[in-house]
């Protein structure tokens, strides 16, 4: 059986507040046996040739003023519109400083209360996603996002802040592909949570149609 191929982006040299490396590792693990990964900073990668092998895209780009030129936008959203698996994780909805790529998501980040303690809720139990995947609680930024009104999601997860409960996780269909957001990955730390480590994977099985 072919083992299904995942390209996950982020950035190294130039990351101001989420450095891809060692997050990119942690990544690599959780796939391992399921899904094979290549880690990489090149934003080149995002073409339509180069992006054929891959049945999922894992983002975790940087939120950078620069936004990505119309070639690699459209090469991304043709891959998923055309069957591909998108992962967003944390800070990899920077995606969002292109209207199109925003709107692929559902939504967009605008802003974030002090870095703290956040329990998190599944909301959906019955969803492949959560499949297996406990309560827990994370260190983490608390995003809020604004929603695109016209794209229908399920969430999935919360978390609780301010005596509130706030999205964490979300999923819907664009055109003929999957597309998945997990919010907590701020720092290492998240990512050694056995629970969100379950939940990354599954998102990511679900995206490449692999569950």
């Amino acid at each position: 059986m072919t083992t299904i191929q995942a390209l996950a982006l982020g950035n190294y040299s130039d990351a101001i507040y989420h450095p891809f490396e060692g997050v990119d590792k942690e990544i690599e693990q959780i796939f391992q046996g399921k899904i094979d990964v290549r880690s990489t900073g090149d934003y080149g990668m995002l073409n339509e040739e180069y992006l054929k092998p891959y049945r999922l895209f894992i983002s975790y780009t940087e939120f950078l003023e620069e936004k990505l030129p119309p070639a690699r936008t459209a090469a991304l959203l043709s891959f998923v519109a055309r069957g591909g698996g998108l992962l967003a994780i944390h800070t990899g909805i920077s995606l969002q400083r292109n209207q199109e790529l925003a709107a692929m998501i559902g939504g967009k980040f605008v802003s974030h209360p002090e870095f703290t303690s956040l329990p998190i809720r599944i909301r959906e139990p019955h969803h492949r996603i959560m499949d297996r995947v406990e309560p827990f609680v994370v260190e983490d930024e608390p995003y809020r996002f604004e929603f695109d009104p016209f794209i229908q999601k399920t969430i999935l997860a919360e978390y609780e802040h301010d005596g509130e409960m706030w999205p964490a996780a979300w999923t819907h269909e664009f055109g003929l592909g999957r597309i998945v957001y997990l919010m907590p990955g701020h720092q290492l730390s998240a990512f050694k949570v056995e629970a969100y480590r379950k939940l990354i994977l599954n998102a990511g099985l679900w995206a490449a149609k692999a569950i």
